[in-house]
C-alpha cells in the first residue's frame, strides 16, 4: 500500500480509538489533526505492522511496548511525552481489559483494509 493509504488507515485507527475512549468518559485524545507527531507515527507504525503480518491483538501490544522502549518510554501511571512515561507500558496480561480493547480494535479496522 501507498503511505498515503497507509495514513488514512493510521488516521482511521486513531479515530475509532478516540471515539471508544470518549464512550468510557475518557476526553484525552486529541483529533488526528491536534495529535503530535510522535502519536500520528506510532499508529502509523502499528498500521504498517500489522499490513505486513497477521497478528492477533496481544501482538500488536507486544510490537507497540517493543517500539515505545526503543525509543526511551517506560512505565508511569500518566502518559505523560515529555517524560515519555505511559501506564500501558506492561505485558498485554496485564493491561486493562479497556485497553485490551483499543488493541482488538485497532486490529479490526486494519483487518478491514486487507485485501
Amino acid at each position: 500500500m501507498d503511505k498515503l493509504t497507509i495514513e488514512l488507515i493510521a488516521k482511521t485507527c486513531h479515530n475509532v480509538n478516540k471515539a471508544y475512549c470518549e464512550s468510557v468518559n475518557d476526553f484525552s485524545q486529541p483529533t488526528w489533526e491536534d495529535a503530535p507527531e510522535w502519536q500520528q507515527t506510532s499508529a502509523i507504525l502499528g498500521v504498517e505492522y500489522h499490513l505486513e503480518n497477521d497478528v492477533t491483538p496481544e501482538m500488536s501490544h507486544e510490537n507497540w511496548l517493543k517500539q515505545k522502549l526503543k525509543e526511551g518510554w517506560v512505565y508511569g501511571k500518566e502518559k505523560d511525552a515529555e517524560l515519555k512515561t505511559h501506564p500501558c507500558m506492561k505485558r498485554y496480561e496485564e493491561l486493562p481489559k479497556f485497553q485490551r480493547t483499543k488493541d482488538a480494535l485497532f486490529k479490526s479496522v486494519v483487518d478491514s483494509f486487507k485485501n
